[in-house]
């Protein structure tokens, strides 16, 4: 699969991310290929989607198969609340996203924040919704700023991605509204940096591209899914949060790939996924279940009245429900 990064460049030099980058575009500086990074940014955000394993080192991309299409458009850093140094105009991003989807890319990750609707943005993400294409935006480091809407996460089509930290808890500077569809690890991320080496990093620009690799492991695993049916699937698997800011929940990559059933707003059922194998921890569990319920009917036939069995049945049962627990051989429903 193919995720376009349109950011401050990939730096293709990184030892995890080499092959992995293909020839992009500069809307910065006409004639080059994506390859520079002057700020660190789009190397970052590329290496959570596709960083490859590499002995001495446990960081490794999401989705590390997918290929990244860098497309240039912006070197500006925030620095004590300032934006500073070069970055495009809305219509150059319009652009951007637009040539993205023209050379194939299945997924945009867009971790880049306008305040202000433009015609040419909504024009270009409307275009990679009407040709088949994932959008995953991050909806801004403003959270005191609730008026103003964050840009492309605000479209119609995009998903819109907030942050959490290490606890599990909305990061304080993480975006809340309509805007948020779900959120993503982007507090202390574990990130690239340009030529090598790694640096932490915060913001929903580094949760974002966590949506954007789930969304390219769907799409290679799943390629019957169209690709609103992808971004539903990844919300409709989002794990529960508690409080507001958090959207449909938290992003769990391992459930939008492996739970069955039916997602809320497809139009038919979700085929199942490969067959997981049987859990030895889970079957070692059930045996000692099934042992010690033995051992109670065998009580009960001494001289302890059945109907204790029951009531203890019935106790055990609607708690185990309540922690999502199924009995074997039965599926998660996805919604």
């Amino acid at each position: 699969m193919t995720v376009a990064v349109v950011d401050s460049g990939v730096d293709r030099r990184h030892p995890q991310l080499a092959g992995r980058v293909l020839a992009g575009t500069d809307l910065l500086d006409p004639g080059g290929d994506g390859g520079i990074d002057c700020v660190g940014h789009g190397t970052g955000v590329a290496s959570i989607i596709a960083a490859a394993p590499r002995d001495g080192t446990s960081f490794r991309g999401l989705a590390p198969q997918a290929r990244i299409l860098p497309v240039r458009v912006s070197e500006q850093q925030v620095v004590d609340g300032r934006g500073t140094g070069r970055t495009s105009a809305p219509r150059d991003l319009g652009r951007a996203v637009r040539w993205a989807v023209d050379q194939g890319a299945d997924v945009v990750n867009l971790s880049v924040v306008l305040y202000a609707d433009h015609p040419a943005v909504r024009a270009a993400v409307a275009y990679a919704v009407s040709r088949d294409v994932v959008v995953v935006a991050a909806a801004s480091n403003l959270s005191g700023e609730g008026e103003r809407r964050p840009y492309p996460a605000a479209y119609d089509g995009v998903l819109g991605v907030g942050a959490i930290g290490a606890d599990g808890l909305r990061a304080d500077f993480s975006h809340t509204g309509a805007q948020v569809d779900l959120v993503a690890p982007g507090v202390g991320v574990l990130v690239a940096n340009p030529g090598q080496g790694h640096r932490n990093a915060d913001g929903t620009s580094f949760a974002a591209p966590f949506v954007a690799a789930t969304a390219a492991l769907l799409r290679q695993y799943r390629p019957d899914l169209s690709a609103v049916e992808v971004a539903r699937r990844i919300v409709a698997t989002a794990d529960p949060a508690p409080g507001g800011g958090y959207g449909a929940g938290v992003l769990n990559p391992y459930r939008a790939m492996t739970e069955s059933g039916s997602v809320p707003g497809r139009t038919r059922s979700a085929t199942g996924l490969a067959e997981q194998p049987p859990d030895p921890a889970l079957l070692a569990q059930q045996d000692r279940r099934r042992i010690a319920r033995t051992r109670a009917l065998v009580l009960a036939g001494v001289g302890v009245p059945m109907v204790a069995a029951v009531v203890l049945t019935a106790a055990v049962v609607p708690r185990g429900r309540r922690r999502r627990w199924r009995p074997a051989g039965h599926d998660h429903d996805a919604g």
